[in-house]
């Protein structure tokens, strides 16, 4: 068993508690919401429903228990999930366009069918907002552009290594113009990314992988590089270059 699989079965373990609402149920709020009163979920428990192929746009799930909740082939632009509990969600084909997640706990997202990357299942976080949110998951490849990642708390957790590691992995990902400013990258992939124009002011990045990305004209001033690999990264116009603490680039 692979460690990531190791890890999920840890949170997966992790006490439930019984969803306040039906399936049925939800239909039944989104059924009667207008664009002044959308349907408000706030609060509520979620988990485990199937409310996958729904409309959800601008829906309220502030501080809502949504955990391993399905939201397969969901539209989720524009709703409000600040402060909620996603670990474990099913996310496969979710439209996350414009989304505010500040706030929220976001571990281990079923973004594929199994372990490789899959463009057909994946979900769509461009223009998301994850400021301040606890953030551990496989969003590789995915399309997060301009994205705000502002003071999100990613780094890997070391106590967890004799269960298997999770990092958040941003391989390959779109990440063009998106926001990480003063926050904690420790240990995440970021390998082969998009980040052209990326916000990087102030962010721990202790131990990242930075191996193939484009990184021109990202903003790194003030921030923490310290055993961060950046073999094969395009810096091109990145500024601040000279304030990253620890950085250590060697020759191409």
């Amino acid at each position: 068993m692979t460690a990531v699989l190791v890890s999920l079965l840890v949170l997966a373990l992790a006490p439930a508690r019984a969803a306040d609402l039906t399936r049925e149920e939800v239909v039944r709020k989104l059924a009667v919401a207008t664009p002044a009163a959308p349907a408000d979920f706030s609060g509520r428990s979620l988990e485990k429903l199937d409310l996958s192929d729904l409309d959800l746009s601008f829906a309220r799930f502030t501080g809502a228990n949504m955990r391993a909740v399905k939201l397969d082939s969901a539209w989720l632009r524009g709703a409000r999930l600040a402060g909620a509990n996603l670990n474990l969600a099913w996310v496969m084909r979710a439209d996350f366009t414009g989304a505010d997640l500040a706030g929220a706990s976001v571990q281990g997202l079923v973004v594929a069918p199994g372990l490789e990357f899959s463009a057909a299942h994946a979900p769509l976080f461009a223009g998301a907002s994850f400021a301040g949110a606890r953030v551990i998951a496989r969003f590789g490849h995915l399309d997060l552009r301009g994205a705000d990642f502002s003071g999100a708390r990613m780094a890997a957790d070391m106590r967890n290594q004799s269960m298997g590691l999770m990092r958040m992995d941003f391989t390959g990902a779109n990440l063009e113009g998106a926001r990480f400013a003063g926050a904690d990258l420790g240990r995440a992939v970021l390998s082969w990314a998009n980040l052209r124009g990326a916000d990087f002011r102030g962010a721990a990045l202790h131990m990242a992988n930075f191996v193939g990305a484009d990184l021109r004209g990202a903003d790194l001033t003030g921030a923490d590089a310290t055993g961060a690999t950046f073999d094969q990264a395009k810096l091109d116009g990145a500024i601040g270059l000279p304030t990253v603490r620890g950085l250590v680039l060697r020759a191409q």
